[in-house]
């Protein structure tokens, strides 16, 4: 029966190689699956012997066959059970989550990798193995599938690199934090990291006086409240793995310990209060904490990427929420893990009508054009002029294509009532090429787009047409000084609230933003998520006035005579 088996996965072997070249390109579902297959036997001939088989094994090698990846799936489980012992899995085990075949396949590879990782020192040379994101946690990979689908941003980490997985949530901590700081709260308001920060060492200061007694600390201990010092968040995490250190023991830490010290605000926060509600949890006990705690939102006990993905999904889903989950359960996080990833594997099917409501929209004296590029100026939409948006650019762009009555144009998203996320829902432009044209009465083009007389999102448009060569910061750091963004001093000029952005005087410090004396006016600042430099919009005090939305904004080069930076953080006015 076993040789049977092993003629039948050679044929289909033989048959792949035949016709691979087409299956790759078309359904690279089955080629995923079989690849899987291949492996399963392959470890199950290392672990139970050629031609030996648990009860209960299904040989079936049929992709065309209806329960074939339940099978696989099974047969999975039963060489799980073989590696582990029965019922044991890892920490990081799927297993069944939705039911979805695709998501399902996508599990098993997951699995199938550990079950290698615990059996064998390295793969053999015949293991076919899948794309190395397969391997990532279930979170990681529904958070790229979110950060793909609503905001366009996909991981560029090579295949090559030793730690693939832990680089890909690196890559993309910045464009996570971006979102979760820079989106308006219920309230209208952006959280300040900076507060947040400030609000863990006085909790840290907090668990230390329970834990030691008041002022007692241990050797080594700095205690810095200054938020606004460049070594803040530094010493906050020196301070935390010295407490660890003292009460748990050198380098003895809770499962899943973070233990990062990030210079983005944002990023540093969410680790800072994870780990400190870790620790909490382990010197007091869980759900116990010292009088004054200011950690007071559940969802802040939850790791990083658990933390993200309950964001981005709750920002991208209409009418989900975390609400109906008791934040006093011992098992919140592990609950807000399952209702996420769930939604994101399985999520709503939108009917027809409910499609037409959301994709359907008005301008609002938006500005039309028969490109992308926005150079070919077919005058202002008049407000009220109902379309269905189509498609949206790439990237940080806010360009989209929409179809009305008599016309078919580019415009800019802000200038329209169409939400972020349903703008981020949209297919991009990749591989499309929509026709465009407009006959309507208010059609006045094509022609040179107006001067602006302002500043803000048209002509962030116009800017955004006319990209220039990346600057090199090897040449540049050669002979400028590198700084972060507390040392970048930022003058509020003018505030535009409705807008999300602001008009601000910079300039670029030595030391702390707060403290130094030893500052530069900014004189250029470059954009390389658009290939643009920032227009100079006006002089304030003999500095230069930029425009940025709030938040924490990175990927630029702001440089100044001998000193420069690449990120910056714009407050929003409730919170300065």
């Amino acid at each position: 029966m076993r040789r049977l088996l092993t003629c039948c996965v050679l044929l289909m072997a033989l048959l792949m190689l035949t016709f691979g070249g087409v299956t790759a390109q078309t359904n690279p579902f089955e080629l995923l699956v079989f690849d899987a297959r291949a492996d399963l036997e392959l470890l199950a001939d290392a672990v139970f012997g050629v031609e030996i088989r648990p009860e209960g094994w299904t040989n079936n090698t049929d992709l065309q066959s209806p329960s074939f990846v339940n099978d696989l799936w099974f047969n999975n489980e039963l060489l799980a059970d073989a590696i582990f012992g029965p019922g044991f899995r890892p920490r990081d085990w799927i297993g069944v989550t939705v039911p979805n075949i695709e998501i399902l396949a996508r599990n098993i590879r997951h699995d199938l990798e550990l079950s290698a990782d615990e059996f064998f020192d390295e793969r053999p040379d015949e293991w076919r193995g899948a794309a190395l994101i397969l391997q990532c946690s279930r979170t990681l990979q529904n958070i790229l599938t979110i950060l793909d689908r609503f905001y366009n941003l996909q991981s560029n980490t090579p295949q090559s690199v030793l730690r693939y997985c832990q680089t890909v949530e690196v890559e993309i901590t910045d464009s996570l934090v971006n979102i979760i700081f820079g989106t308006p709260g219920a309230d209208g308001r952006l959280r300040d990291p900076f507060a947040l920060l400030s609000g863990v060492r006085g909790d840290l200061e907090r668990l230390a006086d329970e834990l030691l007694g008041l002022s007692t600390r241990p050797p080594g201990y700095r205690g810095g409240r200054d938020v606004n010092a460049p070594s803040f968040t530094a010493d906050v995490r020196l301070d935390m793995e010295t407490l660890a250190n003292d009460r748990l023991g050198a380098d003895e830490r809770p499962a899943g310990w973070d233990g990062t010290a990030s210079t983005n605000p944002g990023a540093a926060y969410l680790a800072l209060r994870y780990d400190l509600e870790l620790l909490s949890d382990v010197t007091l006990g869980i759900g116990v904490r010292p009088t004054g705690w200011q950690g007071e939102v559940a969802i802040e006990r939850c790791d990083p990427l658990t933390r993200s993905l309950a964001f981005i999904t709750e920002q991208s889903f209409d009418n989900f929420s975390l609400n109906d989950l008791n934040p006093e359960a011992i098992d919140y996080c592990a609950q807000v893990s399952s209702a996420t990833n769930a939604l994101v594997e399985n999520p709503p099917v939108l009917d027809v009508i409910e499609q037409e409501r959301l994709l359907t929209a008005e301008s609002n004296f938006a500005f039309s054009y028969l490109d992308v590029a926005a150079t070919e100026y077919m005058g202002v939409m008049p407000g009220g002029v109902r379309f269905r948006a189509l498609y949206r650019n790439f990237g940080e762009s806010n360009m989209m294509f929409v179809q009305g009555d008599n016309f078919a144009l580019y415009v800019d998203r802000r200038f329209t009532s169409v939400e972020e996320t349903t703008f981020r829902g949209l297919p991009s432009l990749e591989s499309v090429n929509p026709l465009s044209f407009c006959d309507a009465f208010w059609c006045n083009g094509p022609g040179p787009t107006p001067t602006p007389t302002g500043s803000g999102p048209r002509l962030s448009i116009l800017v955004q047409t006319t990209p220039v060569a990346t600057p090199d910061t090897g040449v540049i750091g050669a002979t400028k000084q590198l700084v972060s963004w507390n040392s970048v001093r930022v003058t509020y000029v003018f505030d535009n609230v409705a807008g999300g952005s602001a008009q601000v005087a910079l300039e670029l410090c030595r030391g702390s933003a707060a403290t130094s004396e030893a500052c530069e006016p900014v004189t250029r600042v470059f954009d390389n998520n658009t290939g643009t430099t920032r227009p100079v919009l006006s002089q304030f005090n003999g500095l230069n006035v930029f425009e940025f939305r709030y938040g924490y904004i990175t990927n630029l080069l702001i440089e100044s005579e001998t000193i420069y930076s690449t990120d910056v953080w714009i407050s929003d006015p409730t919170i300065r």
